[in-house]
């Protein structure tokens, strides 16, 4: 897939699932700027990768304030030149149930899981026009597409959100050569998700749920990144693609 010398900027680039992604952008030629709230896990994640030979930034930021976005884009132009891809990654879930939970929680996980896709599509897109265009790739899902017993309502709101401002944002800017599409993974297999599913029953039972019969691995996301990010996927524009093994083809 060709992101040659693409900038990319990827937010929770230094989490277990971004990490994976950045490592593909850059081995790939693209220049990535890591931008997580985790200052120390970007710059240790940009000095690796830049010793290994890739052009890699590090950039601790918190992907809900607007200060910080405004701060970073002027940032990434200013040392890049550009910005022809942003992946947002960052995202939180607060796992309590809709009569458990408060409403600040609730207001917490849509300031970072939409709130963070809005400003970084906000200061994205006067860039992406001036420079001829650009793609806004963000990380959503299954729960962005379908209910899911087992997720909270707030979780699942804040996914749907973002699938439909994917449309809009296709829909009113692909007049500027700028592209937005989703990815929506089902459970992926990470650190943090192991510890969820320590009880062997409860990981069988959501492997069972999979057609294809595993977990999603954080390289079916990255992959999948790559192409939506890549030259190869130009007519890609509006889309909600399923990284799922199946789950939600029923």
């Amino acid at each position: 897939m060709n992101v040659k010398d693409k900038v990319i900027a990827v937010t929770g680039g230094a989490g277990a699932i971004g990490t994976t992604q950045t490592k593909l952008l850059a081995e790939n030629g693209a220049e990535v700027w890591v931008l997580d709230l985790a200052a120390d896990r970007a710059e240790a994640l940009a000095k690796e990768l830049t010793n290994a030979g890739c052009r890699v930034h590090g950039v601790g930021m918190d992907v809900a304030s607007e200060e910080a976005w405004k701060a970073v884009t002027e940032r990434i132009v200013e040392q890049s030149g550009r910005l022809d891809v942003i992946v947002n990654n960052a995202g939180i879930n607060i796992r309590k149930t809709i009569e458990e939970m408060t409403k600040d929680e609730w207001m917490q996980m849509m300031e970072v899981n939409t709130g963070s896709v809005f400003l970084a599509t906000k200061y994205a897109i006067p860039v992406m026009r001036r420079q001829g265009g650009g793609v806004i790739l963000n990380t959503n899902s299954i729960c962005g597409l379908i209910g899911h017993m087992n997720t909270p309502e707030a979780y699942t709101a804040t996914k749907g959100a973002v699938t439909l401002l994917t449309k809009s944002v296709a829909a009113r800017y692909a007049k500027d050569n700028i592209r937005c599409n989703s990815i929506h993974p089902a459970t992926i297999d990470t650190p943090f998700v192991a510890t969820l599913m320590a009880d062997p029953v409860k990981k069988q039972a959501r492997i069972d749920e999979i057609p294809l019969g595993r977990l999603t691995t954080a390289e079916d996301v990255a992959n999948a990144v790559l192409y939506l990010a890549s030259e190869e996927a130009s007519f890609l524009n509006g889309v909600n693609l399923p990284i799922d093994g199946g789950v939600t083809c029923y």
